[in-house]
């Protein structure tokens, strides 16, 4: 019965064969049922690897200044060399003004399919918007994960150590 009706949970099966006139607990119902396999999905890894040459990074990193300002910089890095295909300075950026960054770092015929961000505030609706429109598919990295934004994150390392 599980396998012909794979959206079947234990209790949907467990009324099927009480309405069958089969007496049994649906917690044993749950223990002998046949588990469905998911097909395996690629790893975080071979995603990179797989889309590096239209993948890109953005992030912000700061820098402080001799009178104790802060000053954020912008920096677009591609995967496939792991070059910097822009960087420009602000001292308060907006999502607006980060969009506009965005779309002076790729000429309109050299989009990226990808565009690999973390869940920084900066990034809110207005730059959303403006990538959904250049057609570039976000992927977001999992929360306090550098690890997955490695190239970029050893670029900033290397800029501020």
């Amino acid at each position: 019965m599980c396998r012909e009706n794979p959206g079947w949970g234990a209790p949907r099966i467990h009324g099927e064969l009480l309405k069958l006139g089969i007496g049994i607990a649906e917690s044993s119902v749950n223990k002998y049922m046949v588990r469905c396999r998911k097909p395996p999905s690629q790893t975080w890894r071979t995603f990179l690897e797989n889309h590096a040459e239209q993948l890109v990074s953005i992030d912000f990193f700061t820098v402080p200044t001799i009178r104790f300002q802060i000053l954020y910089v912008f920096l677009v890095l591609a995967h496939d060399r792991r070059r910097i295909l822009h960087f420009n300075v602000i001292a308060h950026p907006t999502a607006e003004w980060t969009g506009q960054q965005l779309r002076e770092a790729f000429p309109s015929a050299q989009l990226p399919r990808y565009l690999l961000r973390d869940r920084d505030a900066i990034f809110g609706n207005d730059f959303r918007k403006q990538v959904r429109d250049m057609g570039i598919c976000e992927v977001l990295s999992a929360p306090r994960s550098r690890w997955q934004r490695a190239y970029v994150e050893r670029v900033i390392g290397f800029c501020c150590p």
